[in-house]
């Protein structure tokens, strides 16, 4: 049960799995616990559903040879490097909260004035209201928690993906 003697594909089915896990209680906070989503909570989840997505992809296919694989890895790579630079610049939000009272108008809004290029800016430059601090578990917030797992994951898509295959490393 070693998750490090793991096949790619099976490394891979579990990202995927703990990305939809992460989702699915982002959701039961937002309607079970009444925590409404930030901007930046928003754009982090589309993060963890887009790596999600390639890791469900790469672990559906399997690779055979290792540079698909080390591609495969670095695929997951952009979507997790996306998510640690929202949460991570969610927590410095949080850490260290600006002067004013909200993080502007609704990311729908900012959406059609902006698109998504822009809106995703926009979205870098919050304050306010993705300041609050609404959740925590062992000291730390929603999005240090979101950092921490987009870090875990791209590494584990890393390892996974430039892990060498040989028959030996995996005898018991």
């Amino acid at each position: 049960m070693n998750p490090f003697r793991w096949s790619f594909r099976q490394q891979f089915l579990f990202g995927c799995f703990a990305c939809a896990a992460l989702l699915c209680y982002a959701l039961f906070v937002q309607f079970q616990l009444g925590i409404q989503p930030c901007p930046f909570c928003i754009f982090q989840r589309i993060c963890f559903a887009a790596l999600g997505f390639v890791f469900l992809l790469g672990g559906m296919l399997s690779p055979r040879s290792a540079g698909a694989r080390k591609v495969w890895g670095f695929a997951a790579l952009i979507p997790a490097l996306a998510g640690v630079g929202y949460a991570g610049r969610h927590s410095w939000v949080q850490l260290y909260p600006p002067e004013l009272p909200s993080c502007g108008p609704g990311l729908n809004f900012i959406v059609e004035q902006h698109s998504w290029l822009g809106a995703a800016k926009r979205v870098l430059q919050a304050t306010g209201d993705c300041s609050n601090i609404d959740w925590q578990f062992l000291g730390l917030s929603m999005p240090m928690w979101a950092l921490i797992w987009f870090v875990l994951l791209g590494a584990g898509a890393l390892y996974a993906g430039f892990l060498p295959r040989h028959s030996h490393l995996f005898r018991k």
